[in-house]
């Protein structure tokens, strides 16, 4: 249960301050003339916040310790990538009045960002696990 807290926590945070670094982005290159009608901005924080769980929840399954490690990242990040796209069709990020290269593009970014966020965070556990394996041949001698 306090893992899926904190994969909740972390997840819901990340995805937000992608968000938000995202609409600035879109802000700055629409010259301070970007706008969203019809609760748009509201829709797209609630799929945001859809992502990062459709992202982070899954990551639990990195507790299983009977399951090959392929097996773990196709199910963690399939889940994510799938949630991802309807919510970004559902949202509007992918689809509408963009062409199929936008989509595509969109795609291939989300995919990217996703695994090297992934990533990350696998060198990070690694790095954590060589530090207890060290303490823990520390105290063998």
């Amino acid at each position: 249960m306090k893992n899926l807290i904190k994969y909740t926590i972390i997840s819901i945070g990340m995805a937000l301050t992608i968000f938000c670094i995202t609409g600035m982005g879109f802000d700055i290159a629409y010259g301070g003339n970007f706008s969203l009608n019809n609760y748009q901005f509201t829709k797209m924080v609630i799929g945001c916040i859809i992502v990062g769980l459709g992202f982070g929840l899954p990551a639990t399954i990195y507790q299983k310790d009977k399951l090959p490690m392929p097996f773990k990242v196709i199910i963690h990040m399939g889940t994510g990538c799938v949630i991802y796209t309807i919510v970004a069709y559902a949202v509007g990020w992918i689809g509408g009045t963009s062409s199929i290269m936008h989509g595509i593009i969109a795609a291939i970014l989300q995919i990217a960002l996703a695994f090297a966020i992934w990533g990350g965070f696998m060198l990070h556990y690694r790095s954590e696990i060589k530090k207890m394996n060290e303490k823990i041949r520390g105290l063998k001698l």
